[in-house]
């Protein structure tokens, strides 16, 4: 197993650590793993960076990578709902776009069929991961002058994961082999 496929593994391995410590009774819980969460999150830079920067792109990696990041994203989120913090509603959407885009994946490869990842895409994630990390670190620093820039980032990031795959799926519409959406 190369260098960059141990990383993904790793970051799996980080979402427990990240449930342990955030339902845990430490002092500063939600801080702590805030900060488990955004050097796991990092993680996914880093072996895509090696991966690509050596080389060592494998099927593994292109399986594991991200269902890694899904499965932390999706953690965070359902534990962010269960603690009162986030609307429940809004993460049904964002899991419910990520199982649609991933069958649909899935079903274009199956045709030999790629599709890279988008601008919209990349605005999705950044916006999912800055939400979770504001709301578990309590909108600092932007509770000290009253703006909700935690809701705000969260609205964000449901707008882009709706316009994202909207997006995907209109400009591969042929996969599905349907001639108007």
């Amino acid at each position: 197993m190369n260098i960059a496929n141990k990383i993904t593994i790793f970051r799996v391995a980080m979402v427990p650590v990240f449930l342990l410590v955030l339902y845990s009774d430490l002092n500063n819980s939600h801080i702590i793993a805030g900060i488990i969460f955004i050097f796991a999150s990092l993680t996914d830079t880093l072996d895509g960076y090696l991966a690509r920067s050596r080389n060592l792109i494998t099927n593994f990696g292109k399986f594991v990578d991200p269902l890694a990041d899904k499965i932390l994203v999706s953690a965070a989120l359902i534990s962010l709902v269960e603690m009162g913090k986030i609307p429940g509603w809004i993460v049904v959407v964002i899991i419910a776009r990520e199982f649609t885009i991933t069958g649909f994946r899935v079903l274009a490869a199956s045709e030999g069929v790629t599709i890279a990842a988008s601008s919209l895409g990349k605005f999705k994630t950044i916006t999912q991961l800055l939400g979770i990390i504001l709301v578990l670190f309590n909108n600092f620093p932007f509770a000290g002058v009253g703006i909700p820039m935690d809701k705000i980032m969260i609205y964000l990031a449901f707008f882009f994961t709706v316009l994202s795959g909207i997006d995907y799926i209109a400009k591969n519409k042929d996969v599905l082999n349907i001639k108007d959406i």
